[in-house]
């Protein structure tokens, strides 16, 4: 299950970096269905992922892209289902965004994974301290922190290497995944680490960090309707945060049946500002070059 997640992560990203810039339309997403069944007979049939993976390289390399074009980055962020899905659910954001002539930066499932592995590191680490009668669910009464900290470390430690195996087989470069203790440093002195809910702060995290280390012209928040803690944290904390960070483009989406009309409305404003940004950078003397910002995967 693991060696699949990983896999789609780093082909699904594959995807979004080349399908923007596809010379013949379509020629992406038939590369990426021959790719996805070399990769699920691989896993049906218990052969090499990392053979499949090489196969799918050669599939990939073959769609001409013209990567001369200039294109805004958004990242789109937000409540897991909904930034994570690629349909209704979301208003097929993903989609019209690059319709609309932008390259999207989604968020993998392995980053969630990781996430996950640094609560239950970040909690052992603050409860280490306790009276050895922590019985709360997560208490630390009769178990050794010790070992849960290593445990952890290694689970991640191998999590971000065959991330990083499986995107250099499929030729995904500078696929990064993120620091998550920078993240929370970042996002601290605005939401505490200790509120949980959705992504946490990780929503924040995410926007200082495409903000100050340029990862993304534009950054977008897509959650369901009532999402309470992705909601509260985009209609609240982040408005602190683009207060102190003018120039950031934040834009925060809420999904309901009948409301396709207003996000899309809302996003082109904000993606004209991304345009007009990007068209304000400096460029090096090469023109085929891309804009100075830097790519990630997930921040």
């Amino acid at each position: 299950m693991l060696r699949a997640v990983v896999a789609g992560d780093v082909l699904n990203a594959m995807g979004y970096r080349m399908r923007p810039y596809e010379l013949n339309t379509g020629a992406t997403d038939r590369a990426l269905d021959r790719c996805k069944a070399l990769l699920h007979d691989a896993l049906a049939r218990r052969r090499s992922m990392l053979a499949a993976l090489w196969k799918s390289r050669r599939l990939l390399a073959a769609v001409a892209l013209d990567r001369s074009q200039i294109k805004p980055m958004v990242s789109v962020i937000g409540e897991f289902w909904a930034m994570t899905t690629e349909g209704d659910g979301n208003y097929r954001l993903q989609r019209f965004l690059e319709a609309e002539g932008a390259e999207v930066d989604v968020q993998p499932v392995t980053a969630w994974l990781l996430y996950n592995i640094w609560q239950v590191k970040w909690d052992t680490r603050r409860r280490m301290t306790l009276p050895a009668h922590d019985d709360a669910r997560h208490g630390l009464a009769g178990k050794n922190p010790v070992r849960r900290m290593l445990s952890m470390t290694v689970a991640e430690f191998a999590l971000r290497a065959v991330f990083g195996l499986y995107a250099a087989l499929l030729g995904l470069r500078n696929a990064h995944l993120s620091d998550f203790d920078e993240i929370a440093t970042l996002s601290h002195p605005y939401y505490d680490n200790h509120l949980r809910g959705g992504e946490g702060h990780m929503e924040v995290g995410k926007l200082i960090q495409s903000v100050q280390q340029r990862k993304a012209h534009m950054v977008v928040s897509v959650k369901p309707f009532g999402c309470m803690p992705s909601s509260g944290v985009s209609d609240g904390v982040q408005s602190l945060v683009t207060e102190k960070y003018p120039h950031a483009i934040f834009c925060a989406i809420e999904t309901t049946g009948d409301g396709a009309a207003n996000a899309y409305s809302r996003v082109l404003r904000d993606l004209f500002k991304a345009k007009l940004a990007m068209s304000q950078e400096p460029r090096r003397p090469d023109s085929s070059d891309r804009p100075r910002w830097r790519r990630c995967q997930d921040r």
